[in-house]
């Protein structure tokens, strides 16, 4: 028996990056993953062959999307016992340059395709009498970045809710963390690249001078920290952040 032998795990924004490695973590765990992204394509089918799993694709910005996806889910399986909230969008800019739609389509797809998300899943993990639901927030929702308050700001209410979430659905069995990575090595460095004017073996560089570790982190070390809070023989971590940056904020959430 594995840790999530069983169990039925749905990967927000898994394509590619994070989500991806996020799936493969569980799916080794014994867990069936169903993999979203905001539109189908071979890369997401491929992951879901290549895991077992099974592939969803839908907009989690939109509410409506939410709830299909995760009612899907359920009807292919049986059941929906974790929520992985990975999903991601940003770009960057100076706040009076910030054109005002897209600052809100940040804070509408990370923050609110969160809620969104939660409200369609608890449902199903009521059904089954408990749940996991693991936030993947960032270490600027804790410390801010310039030309990134869109994001920082939505990656800041995703904590907050993380902790409000925790306390109120604890009582039910239904567990809710979250983990706040550093500077990670996934695609959207590209955004963070651009946004400077330089490429991404740059970026790399200079956000490694950072951080203790002298380096940037990987997916696949976000991962084990993601796996951990959504294993069900861990009850006592509730509310919580883990923070997962070479050390360059120490738990400050």
């Amino acid at each position: 028996m594995t840790a999530l032998d069983g169990r039925v795990v749905l990967v927000t924004g898994a394509a590619r990056g994070m989500g991806a490695a996020h799936a493969r973590r569980l799916a080794a765990a014994g867990a069936t993953v169903a993999v979203n992204d905001i539109r189908g394509g071979a890369d997401l089918e491929a992951l879901a062959a290549e895991i077992g799993g099974l592939a969803v694709s839908g907009d989690v910005a939109d509410p409506a999307e939410c709830e299909r996806i995760a009612d899907a889910v359920a009807e292919a399986t049986g059941r929906l016992d974790v929520l992985v909230a990975n999903h991601a969008y940003m770009t960057m800019a100076p706040l009076l340059d910030h054109d005002e739609q897209d600052w809100w389509r940040i804070v509408d797809t990370n923050l609110g395709g969160t809620f969104h998300l939660v409200q369609a899943v608890l449902p199903h993990m009521r059904r089954g009498g408990e749940g996991r639901i693991v936030v993947i927030a960032s270490e600027w929702g804790v410390t801010g970045w310039p030309e990134a308050t869109a994001y920082g700001a939505a990656k800041a209410g995703l904590i907050a809710l993380v902790k409000a979430l925790g306390r109120e659905l604890a009582p039910e069995g239904i567990i809710v963390n979250a983990v706040a990575p550093g500077v990670t090595d996934t695609p959207q460095l590209q955004v963070d690249a651009d946004a400077a004017g330089i490429g991404v073996q740059a970026i790399h560089a200079r956000y490694a001078e950072a951080i203790p570790l002298g380096r940037i982190g990987r997916p696949d070390e976000i991962a084990v920290a993601m796996e951990l809070l959504a294993d069900f023989g861990v009850a006592a971590i509730v509310g919580q952040v883990i923070s997962c940056n070479g050390g360059s904020t120490r738990t400050r959430a």
